[in-house]
């Protein structure tokens, strides 16, 4: 295993993440994800083969992923040897603080995550997505205080626009409060929207990324024409906003990922995953894996150095879109 600082900061991470939204408990709502006893193998795996950040959210399976990842760590490796991440934003009741990125809401989703992990800290505390409700200035400050209260160690952001992320960071700069040190955002050989502004955002405020998504939600993992299922159900062909999330021109970038791994006699989620992880804006893609496999795939990928001629064939097919998920006025 590879390990990197997090954008600027000091924090140390593994340079794959272990994604938790595959794992809750049954009738949380998602009946493809893994229950305790499936997901074991997987959070063995990570720990053997040093994957040692993991990045969960309040909203994943109603709070059960959460529940899941504590007694995974407390079972199969220990505290100190995880960075362990969470977000708070979506739905998780209807009372004042239950959804938002509201004083209250930061004060009452910290500590309800908290008691899920059976922890005392979280590593890194994200925001899911950018709250239009709530003043910039509110949300900053009650992040800095959970920080300055030694609940969370160091805060991150997760898909918003680049001029909202900037607005937020510099809020932060101008009061002294705690800054972004992280931005969790779609980026994969079909999702290249970020190149535009926030990747050069990034750089200039030393945040690192951590990609969700950068198999494309599977589709970059398999030939395109077994594109129609993912976990086991039939494929969306739009996020909930009704943004496409595959175009029939990916067949092209699909079909080269695919001729490049059969050249080199390797899976396709490698090379997929070797693409993202050759961009210097990325710290460490999110990997949401539910067989082993596709941990050893991840893991293997470290290794896989695409050439450049790999590389623009890969490329060329790509046609601008808009980001999926945060494109409506809540991202939910």
């Amino acid at each position: 295993m590879e390990y990197t600082r997090l954008g600027s900061s000091g924090l140390k991470v593994s340079r794959i993440a272990l994604g938790c939204m595959s794992f809750g408990r049954p009738g949380a709502g998602r009946d493809w994800a893994l229950d305790a006893d499936a997901a074991e193998p997987l959070f063995r795996q990570a720990v053997e083969l040093g994957i040692t950040f993991w990045d969960t959210a309040n909203v994943y399976a109603a709070g059960t992923s959460e529940e899941i990842t504590g007694e995974a760590i407390r079972k199969y490796t220990s505290r100190d040897q995880v960075v362990l991440a969470t977000k708070l934003f979506a739905p998780m009741g209807t009372g004042p603080g239950a959804r938002g990125l509201s004083r209250r809401a930061v004060f009452e989703q910290v500590d309800a995550s908290l008691a899920r992990l059976d922890t005392d800290y979280i590593d890194l505390y994200q925001i899911h997505r950018f709250d239009p409700e709530t003043p910039v200035e509110e949300t900053m400050e009650a992040l800095h205080d959970v920080v300055k209260a030694g609940k969370v160690r160091y805060l991150g952001a997760s898909s918003m626009w680049a001029w909202q992320f900037s607005k937020m960071q510099y809020t932060a700069e101008l009061h002294g409060w705690t800054k972004f040190v992280s931005m969790q955002d779609q980026y994969s050989l079909i999702a290249r929207e970020e190149e535009r502004e926030m990747f050069g955002l990034l750089a200039d405020q030393g945040v690192g990324s951590i990609p969700w998504s950068p198999l494309g939600g599977g589709l970059l993992a398999r030939p395109w024409g077994e594109r129609g299922t993912t976990r086991g159900l039939s494929r969306p062909s739009t996020d909930s906003a009704g943004t496409p999330l595959f175009l029939e021109s990916d067949k092209g970038t699909v079909d080269a990922g695919q001729a490049i791994a059969e050249a080199r006699g390797i899976p396709m989620a490698q090379v997929a995953l070797a693409w993202v992880l050759h961009n210097p804006a990325v710290s460490a893609p999110i990997i949401g894996a539910t067989k082993t496999r596709h941990v050893d795939d991840a893991v293997a990928a470290l290794d896989v150095a695409l050439t450049g001629e790999e590389i623009a064939a890969i490329e060329e097919h790509y046609t601008p879109r808009k980001p999926t998920y945060y494109g409506t006025k809540t991202g939910y």
